[in-house]
């Protein structure tokens, strides 16, 4: 009979090309937190099999620790119709279970230094010293170090201690508001205990300064988690029997490596939040609604991890009641000097469009609004249009100022560059600008991109080299808006292995 689990670790991997090293590394991250440096390299080819084998759809790795050995799930929610196969590598046992559609291919490890002794012989022995414990607070900090969860650090914490350093381990976070005082995360050796020990800390006050203390019969060890002169949270630690000496030490020193992680974990979250906002702040707040003869679509993708604020934008609006403005713009750099250039931008696109201003008219005055924010100011590539719907299909006055080329798309599969570029903005004072004449006539298509999708790169050559974005759209013969924007972004997606490192904006205005 499998004893019950003395700690669980478990991640959701989205499918594709990437999943199966994924969850690879996210073994190698569980099993060094937990010291199973024996079954390393075997957990690694284990988890590597069983998760190449479900990469098409998304799927979950869930690890447990069973003292005396380990378990590894691999869970889905829709089981494909192709059963799977057992390890090729040695195994205590292995299984595949069904709920439903729920599958869990799961195999069982033993680890070599439990082989012939019980749990309760080895559950609790003192860390180990030197070297080995050295390397465990290493391990510790990678792992702590792994994640920017704010929510996945105090579980990272307490399955790093237990059974390590302690029976039990629960971590408080503190709050500016205050409240009640409820562990972030609680473990227990024994996982049916959780409950219980919960209620006994309930009807404790946790000492923020931290100290020893006795709950139950169990002896507390409270060490503050204590970051930037600010204490995050404290880490209570409890064992039925006194805490030896060094055991303080080494606790403190996990506490201050957890207390980093937890500090670099909400740093990493607050500004990933005010990047998302600041990212919805520049973009259009609202669709022009259907524009007489025109059929037009959007795609933006800005790079980075967390969406990080970009210069490239777009917009699509209405400038009077028989006419419509729509723009592409690229800002020099990221971040939030190249938010504010673009936030001028479209806002001045807008105020002077709607004011009457002609395209070209707009341009001048934007170059002198850019040139006016001294030091702060971004040079920027636009390329700005006003469309107006005629018997014949749309008459587009365009102007470039320094942006890649646009493209019109004929139905017969005919690519032509139609614009000339001319200066950047916010770079030249005397620049001036005129707005040159577009004719789409029914079926047309005109592509205007940002060079996220020109300069998208692959050893050494560019996606637009050669013209290859012209032999792109040449391809979209027949296609609407929408299907000629979306075959856009995915031949960029798949140009390189890598995510981009640039922002993208693509615009599609097709003739109806």
């Amino acid at each position: 009979m499998t004893n019950a689990p003395r700690a669980v670790l478990a991640a959701t991997f989205a499918p594709g090309d990437t999943a199966v090293s994924a969850a690879r590394r996210f073994t190698n991250e569980v099993l060094t937190a937990w010291a199973a440096v024996s079954v390393l390299t075997v957990a690694d080819r284990l988890v590597g099999e069983l998760a190449s084998q479900v990469v098409d759809l998304p799927f979950e790795v869930v690890w447990s620790h069973l003292g005396d050995g380990l378990r590894v799930e691999v869970r889905q929610n829709s089981a494909p119709e192709k059963s799977p196969s057992g390890p090729s590598i040695p195994v205590e046992e292995w299984g595949v279970t069904f709920a439903g559609q729920h599958r869990t291919h799961w195999a069982r490890l033993r680890l070599p230094e439990f082989a012939g002794r019980t749990v309760s012989e080895s559950s609790m022995e003192e860390p180990s010293r030197g070297p080995i414990w050295m390397g465990f607070l290493a391990d510790a900090s990678d792992l702590l170090a792994g994640t920017l969860n704010p929510d996945m650090v105090p579980a990272i914490i307490s399955q790093i201690v237990v059974p390590r350093l302690a029976t039990w381990c629960a971590v408080y976070t503190w709050t500016d508001g205050g409240g009640p005082q409820r562990p972030a995360y609680l473990w227990h050796t024994d996982e049916r205990r959780i409950d219980e020990l919960a209620e006994e800390l309930a009807a404790v006050q946790i000492p923020q300064a931290g100290g020893s203390t006795q709950l139950g019969d169990s002896q507390m060890l409270v060490i503050p988690l204590l970051a930037r002169g600010r204490v995050l949270g404290t880490m209570c630690l409890g064992r039925p029997d006194r805490f030896p000496e060094d055991i303080f030490q080494y606790a403190e020193d996990i506490g201050r490596r957890a207390a980093l992680a937890m500090d670099n974990a909400r740093l990493y979250a607050t500004q990933a939040a005010a990047n998302r906002a600041l990212q919805r702040s520049l973009l259009p707040p609202n669709e022009p609604g259907e524009i007489p003869g025109l059929d037009s679509a959007v795609v933006y993708e800005p790079a980075g991890e967390t969406n990080e604020v970009g210069g490239d934008f777009y917009d699509l609006f209405a400038a009077g009641d028989d006419s419509w403005r729509f723009a592409v713009g690229d800002v020099c750099g990221t971040g939030p000097e190249a938010a504010a250039v673009t936030g001028l931008a479209r806002h001045t696109l807008r105020l002077l469009s709607r004011e009457g201003y002609g395209v070209a008219a707009v341009l001048d005055r934007l170059n002198q609004a850019i040139l006016e924010e001294g030091e702060r100011a971004r040079f920027l590539t636009l390329l700005h249009g006003e469309i107006t719907p005629v018997p014949t299909g749309l008459d587009v006055w365009v102007v470039s100022a320094g942006h890649p080329e646009a493209l019109r798309l004929r139905p017969s599969g005919v690519v032509e560059t139609v614009v000339t570029s001319q200066s950047l903005l916010g770079v030249f004072p005397e620049a001036t600008f005129k707005a040159e004449l577009v004719h789409l006539d029914v079926g047309d298509v005109l592509l205007a991109v940002t060079d996220g999708v020109t300069e998208r790169r692959r050893n050494g050559h560019l996606l637009d080299d050669d013209g290859g974005l012209a032999k792109l759209l040449a391809e979209c013969v027949g296609l609407s808006a929408r299907a000629v924007a979306e075959r856009i972004r995915r031949a960029v997606q798949d140009f390189a292995p890598e995510p981009s490192a640039d922002d993208m904006a693509i615009v599609v205005l097709r003739a109806r």
